[in-house]
């Protein structure tokens, strides 16, 4: 009987694994993919915020390399620079619109890369400035009878002050807050308990207990072979 027993305790122990928690297999993973946020965060300044600020010196080098064109055209650069700027006339000048240039790079620089704001009111007012000056330049100056600068210069102002609106209301903005929301929720998934059966663990089993069907058909076998011996004997 004992030798039924244990070879039905070690048929059952080696037939019935333990499983275990997913926590060790999904652990690796999340942490992994925290890091690299967390690498992300560290940066000084996003990956879409940086080609912002690039486009906005871009902006602002130019608007200048087409001055500097246009005051060498038109009689030398020395000459042109006493007429636009120490004798300036708001209807024959270009050296207004190089000032936008410049006042449109320091308050988004300052705003964008040196603040770091994340809203959209500074953007907002540069390009607002910047339409309503050049648009009463276009119509009350006489830019338009100096040459192709008279129109190739306020209308590239134009154009590239709402390039920078659309990039930083279209991309830098939303970019900035998909990559929050999707760093959050991966925090939130690490903290969350880990819930379901987990692979099998080789190696770790269990020996079930005993059913008391089984040790009553036992210890009924062994009282017939008693009987039958008796029954023999007399």
């Amino acid at each position: 009987m004992e030798g039924r027993r244990g070879g039905s305790s070690s048929g059952s122990y080696s037939q019935i694994p333990v499983r275990t928690g997913m926590g060790s297999v999904n652990s690796p993973a999340v942490s992994v993919r925290l890091e690299a946020y967390d690498i992300g965060e560290k940066k000084c300044i996003s990956d879409v915020r940086r080609t912002f600020c690039l486009f906005v010196t871009f902006d602002l080098l130019f608007v200048t390399m087409l001055w500097i064109i246009e005051l060498n055209v038109n009689g030398g650069i020395q000459n042109r620079l006493e007429q636009e700027v120490l004798h300036y006339d708001y209807h024959a000048s270009f050296f207004d619109i190089f000032l936008l240039a410049v006042f449109r790079f320091a308050v988004l620089i300052l705003a964008y890369a040196v603040c770091k704001l994340r809203h959209w009111w500074a953007i907002a007012i540069t390009t607002a400035v910047s339409c309503a000056f050049l648009i009463a330049k276009v119509i009350l100056s006489k830019l338009l009878s100096q040459g192709a600068f008279g129109y190739l210069l306020p209308i590239i102002s134009f154009v590239l002050a709402w390039i920078e609106t659309w990039l930083l209301d279209f991309k830098v903005l939303p970019q900035e807050i998909e990559d929050e929301n999707r760093h959050q929720s991966i925090i939130d998934t690490s903290r969350a308990p880990l819930l379901g059966p987990g692979p099998l663990s080789d190696g770790q089993f269990y020996s079930p207990p005993e059913s008391l069907a089984d040790s009553d058909e036992e210890l009924d076998d062994k009282h017939e072979r008693e009987k039958g011996l008796i029954t023999q004997v007399t």
